[in-house]
């Protein structure tokens, strides 16, 4: 059975539109961090690190990333190809990543594989995300052939025993002194080869199709939450299980609200006489409109907390808190007369600092310390 094999996007992080630019700074990011020489001991550091330079080799190649996008790991790999049977879609990726692997095989063996699981995102609102919803997705997908039932041989055919490996799959190979075991180049593995491949499907048992599907957004999911869709990934060979899909959700940036975790934080103007006589503001929520009150003397940066106004994730019985920043907002385009109450005021702030701004006065004590010292 040939390897498990995660999408090279999913592997660096990126998108399937990404840059070079954005294929080289994730790749040196995740080579600086798995390398071996930093890991010594560790296995699995340098796996990731194998990961990572196989996918960018790939992704790197202009003619690789396109047979890459086309075909999945099939268009890229050694083995790709229909068992002697023309061209197919092995592996196909294009929309989602084969992220999770999935056992496969090529040709028409009598080996059972279960199809790869796939991905795909799905970039819903904040609002969506806090209430829940349902929505349809339209995928492409690979189906079982119909007309040679997944097997990839034209009907009243068979496949037959490949002559180089003798079925085994594997081939025995010299080297001076050493004796090589590898896969089968003439089969791939499968012990078979397809004299007659399927019209239809070109020798792959699969066809390109498209369905759509209903997908139910459950109340409170975060940014990366996977929604699970058993059997809706690709299909499986000669009568293996389909894989399933895995729907990744994306949210959307918000004008308003930042999220993090089951909190929602916002940033709230209020004006220079609000904050210094104080008052009662307006402040959006997820539910409407709610009053906040700001104490007089009300600083740049303080934190007002609205308990019970974020969001209720998936598995927590309560909702988290709505955080409201509070920006003094200094105001512009003044009249005349405000700039004559403002000096006035300035001047009566000079002339009793030390009571009415003890964080200015407190700083140039400081300042005359520093170079005093």
């Amino acid at each position: 059975m040939s390897t498990k094999k995660r999408d090279y996007y999913e592997i660096l992080g990126l998108n399937r539109d990404a840059s070079e630019e954005d294929l080289k700074k994730s790749y040196r990011k995740l080579a600086m961090k798995h390398h071996p020489d930093r890991n010594p001991d560790s296995k699995d550091a340098e796996e990731k690190f194998k990961e990572a330079k196989e996918a960018y080799e790939m992704l790197s190649d202009a003619d690789k990333r396109r047979a890459y996008d086309s075909y999945g790991h099939a268009g890229v790999s050694q083995n790709a190809g229909g068992g002697g049977g023309g061209e197919g879609f092995g592996g196909f990726s294009e929309a989602f990543g084969d992220i999770f692997g999935g056992g496969r095989g090529r040709g028409g063996g009598n080996q059972v594989y279960r199809g790869a699981d796939l991905r795909y995102n799905l970039e819903i609102t904040l609002e969506q995300a806090a209430r829940g919803t349902e929505t349809k997705i339209r995928i492409p997908s690979l189906d079982e052939c119909k007309t040679c039932d997944g097997s990839g041989t034209k009907p009243g055919t068979k496949a037959k025993t490949c002559h180089t490996c003798s079925g085994v799959g594997q081939v025995r190979m010299q080297q001076g002194f050493f004796s090589v075991q590898q896969t089968c180049p003439t089969c791939h593995g499968t012990g078979k080869f397809i004299p007659e491949p399927c019209t239809v499907c070109s020798g792959t048992g699969r066809i390109k199709n498209h369905k759509t599907l209903s997908v139910k957004i459950p109340s409170g999911v975060d940014d990366g939450d996977r929604i699970r869709l058993a059997g809706e990934g690709e299909a499986g060979m000669n009568g293996g299980p389909s894989g399933d899909l895995y729907v990744v959700v994306q949210l959307k940036e918000h004008s308003v609200f930042q999220r993090n975790g089951a909190d929602l934080h916002c940033e709230m103007p209020i004006s220079f006489s609000v904050a210094a006589l104080g008052g009662e503001i307006g402040i959006p929520t997820l539910d409407g409109e709610a009053k906040l009150k700001i104490p007089a003397e009300t600083q740049s940066g303080q934190v007002f907390r609205l308990r019970g106004k974020g969001i209720k994730p998936v598995r927590q019985t309560t909702a988290g808190d709505l955080m409201c920043h509070v920006v003094v907002e200094t105001p512009v385009r003044l009249t005349d007369r405000q700039k004559e109450l403002l000096r006035e005021l300035e001047e009566i702030n000079i002339a009793d600092g030390d009571k009415h701004n003890p964080r200015a006065k407190g700083f140039m004590d400081k300042v005359k310390a520093f170079f005093a010292g």
